[in-house]
């Protein structure tokens, strides 16, 4: 699985190797001693989740607190969407700043988000859907997250601000400079 390494520590982008012929294609979306062996994850994915959503939607930024913080291993299987993590490490260098990437069914890439950081996304095709393994349980007492459109953050998310669908629970999250989030 060739990796690469992005502008902040611990995040990570591979590209798996495909086999295509007439018959379609094969590769190897997960391979636990290889992904550990180069991230220096010491974890163990214990939850999958998958998610579909249509053009606009926006999803994010979310994260759980601890002890219910998790590492996520994100894909697209189909669709198109811009993949984002925010650093919220405290201590870190790059706290409170972002790599976003592009995931799709073309690419597939996938994008390892440790723990640490606020994680969201925006369908960028007309549709899309994401599978993402976590090494933490979902647990909804430790839901938080920041607002999208963050002005010290500024993320640019490819599309429109007024195409863009998202929950109303997702526009009540605050700036990152007014939450207590600490990890």
């Amino acid at each position: 699985m060739p990796f690469q390494t992005t502008e902040i520590k611990g995040l990570w982008i591979f590209e798996p190797r495909i086999f295509e012929d007439e018959r379609g294609f094969f590769y190897e979306s997960y391979n636990h001693r290889v992904f550990c062996e180069t991230t220096g994850f010491a974890g163990e994915f214990v939850q999958d989740n998958h998610s579909y959503s249509h053009y606009g939607v926006m999803r994010g930024l979310h994260l759980q607190l601890p002890p219910h913080d998790q590492s996520k291993l994100v894909r697209v299987v189909a669709g198109k969407v811009y993949d984002v993590a925010v650093d919220l490490r405290g201590g870190s260098p790059t706290y409170g700043k972002y790599v976003g990437v592009e995931l799709s069914t073309e690419n597939k890439r996938q994008f390892f988000i440790p723990r640490g950081f606020a994680h969201g996304f925006v369908v960028l095709s007309e549709s899309a859907e994401l599978l993402y393994k976590c090494d933490n349980y979902y647990a909804p007492g430790a839901e938080s997250g920041i607002i999208y459109n963050d002005e010290d953050i500024n993320i640019d998310w490819q599309i429109p601000v007024k195409d863009m669908i998202i929950s109303g629970k997702d526009l009540a999250l605050k700036p990152l400079k007014e939450s207590e989030i600490v990890f």
